[in-house]
């Protein structure tokens, strides 16, 4: 169950001016405030992961490649950072760092995980998930039946995670 949190307009607006991802930011303090480890975290981003899918499903249903685009972009970015975490990759300390994840990060930590899990299906669940961020959500060139194509591999990406962050 993932839970909604509100917070003031101007803080929001800061946030979203200084380029930062409110969850991560939200996520990582509560994790420091209450001493809790990557692992939590990493479930805790598996939990929206599966929010985004469920979502992008939705949108697929109802013919919105655009927001379709944007969630199942999401839902695999949510799974990278949760690997990432919880192998304590060279990218999940530099976004510690950081004070957040950059998508070139994230696009490391993609292949740093494929090569150690030895699974090359993580780089191509980030690759069309960057894809469908650009071209289907930012640029609105895609339609439901090439975001629909996508499907299958993130939904094995979520699942696959679930079975790591699990163990």
């Amino acid at each position: 169950m993932v839970v909604s949190l509100e917070l003031p307009r101007i803080i929001y607006e800061k946030v979203q001016e200084r380029g930062f991802d409110i969850e991560d930011l939200v996520m990582y303090a509560l994790m420091n405030a209450m001493k809790l480890d990557p692992g939590e975290l990493a479930k805790a981003r598996l939990e929206l992961a599966g929010k985004y899918l469920s979502e992008a499903k939705e949108y697929i249903d109802r013919g919105d490649a655009v927001q379709a685009s944007e969630k199942l972009y999401k839902a695999v970015e949510e799974c990278i950072k949760a690997l990432a975490e919880k192998f304590n990759t060279p990218e999940y300390q530099e976004a510690i760092k950081e004070d957040r994840w950059f998508t070139h990060l994230i696009g490391r930590a993609a292949r740093t995980l494929s090569s150690r899990l030895g699974e090359s299906r993580i780089v191509d669940a980030w690759s069309r998930a960057y894809d469908l961020h650009v071209w289907g959500f930012h640029e609105g060139k895609y339609g439901i039946d090439q975001v629909r194509v996508d499907l299958p591999l993130i939904e094995w990406f979520v699942n696959y995670t679930g079975q790591l962050v699990a163990k």
